[in-house]
């Protein structure tokens, strides 16, 4: 059935689901009924969670939104959230509702499904998909050997107003966030401050970055792998490739993930989805349609990008990065925001 699915997404993701699932609005969930706040977008998983009804049998509502502005929903609403599930773009919002309180334990074997580096090792939460952070370069402005060794050099005068990037982006802050943690905010805020010097050009996202990249009005940018690839598919020839720090936090590997609310009314309904988001038809579904890397053993990675064992990233434990507070706090600091 996914790969009917498949055909579907391609032709319009958006228009497919967009009358079952409906906008932000509140809900007023009805029996039987999974309800899930995302902080991933309508577009990359709708056609998925409308095969997941399909196949599953029960009714699932989305509230689609930003990541950390649901996470802080679920805080404010308590014990009143009609949420059952989050579905968050990164670890650090799933770290955050732990530290709360706001989750409930994940069977082992759902959890054992991915990697332990990719789930919470209390079982709160684990990864559905994983991104790396790359610096996506245009092919045409920028020689392999003018390409940074690590995130550092990009302060050097050599990349002077050659590097975008998007201070107010959610994955930008996550990265952050990693650098708080390898590096220390001392160092961190140096290299903020260093860079804003330097500078970078400001965009406000991940995609308008790329699209920035491709057309040379910048260089190179820091971004997730993912977007690239978007592109390519309307013009194979669009002039971006990716570069690979080493063991720095601009080659951090983050996850999308769920957990399950201590709000769910039917937690069995939960699990079920979240076993079916680790199945191998659902991981072969975000390989070829999101681009995102599958977490379960085995699968093969997106086409043209990188295993996620050839990646060398920083030594982190994603549950570290609920501190999006203190990352706001130190890019206002140094004044990036």
């Amino acid at each position: 059935m996914m790969q009917r699915q498949y055909v579907i997404a391609g032709i319009s993701g958006v228009a497919l689901v967009g009358v079952m699932l409906g906008g932000c609005n509140p809900l007023q969930p009805e029996e039987d009924t999974l309800t899930i706040y995302s902080g991933r977008g309508e577009d990359l998983i709708g056609p998925l969670i409308q095969q997941a009804e399909e196949d599953l049998g029960f009714n699932i509502e989305v509230r689609y939104g930003d990541t950390a502005e649901l996470a802080t929903t679920i805080m404010e609403e308590g014990e009143n959230s009609p949420a059952d599930l989050f579905f968050g773009q990164d670890a650090g919002a799933l770290g955050a509702l732990k530290q709360e309180g706001r989750t409930v334990t994940i069977p082992s074997e759902i959890l054992n499904k991915v990697d332990s580096r990719f789930r919470d090792e209390d079982g709160q939460w684990m990864g559905i998909t994983g991104r790396s952070r790359v610096v996506a370069y245009n092919e045409n402005q920028v020689d392999e050997d003018e390409l940074p060794d690590s995130v550092w050099d990009l302060t050097s005068e050599e990349y002077r107003g050659r590097v975008g990037w998007a201070p107010t982006n959610g994955s930008f802050q996550a990265f952050v966030t990693a650098m708080r943690l390898v590096e220390g905010d001392e160092r961190t805020k140096q290299w903020l401050e260093d860079m804003n010097a330097n500078d970078p050009q400001v965009y406000s996202n991940n995609t308008t970055t790329v699209e920035a990249i491709g057309r040379g009005e910048v260089d190179m940018g820091l971004v997730n792998n993912y977007y690239l690839f978007r592109f390519l598919a309307d013009d194979p020839d669009f002039p971006v490739q990716h570069h690979y720090t080493r063991g720095d936090a601009a080659s951090m590997v983050n996850i999308a993930g769920v957990s399950v609310l201590d709000t769910a009314d039917d937690t069995s309904q939960a699990f079920e989805f979240i076993n079916y988001l680790v199945s191998e038809e659902s991981q072969t579904f975000f390989a070829a349609e999101t681009k995102e890397y599958p977490l379960i053993p085995g699968m093969e990675p997106p086409a043209d990008q990188l295993e996620l064992d050839e990646i060398d990233p920083p030594e982190i434990d994603l549950g570290n990065l609920e501190d999006l507070e203190g990352t706001l706090s130190l890019l206002q600091e140094a004044g990036v925001l």
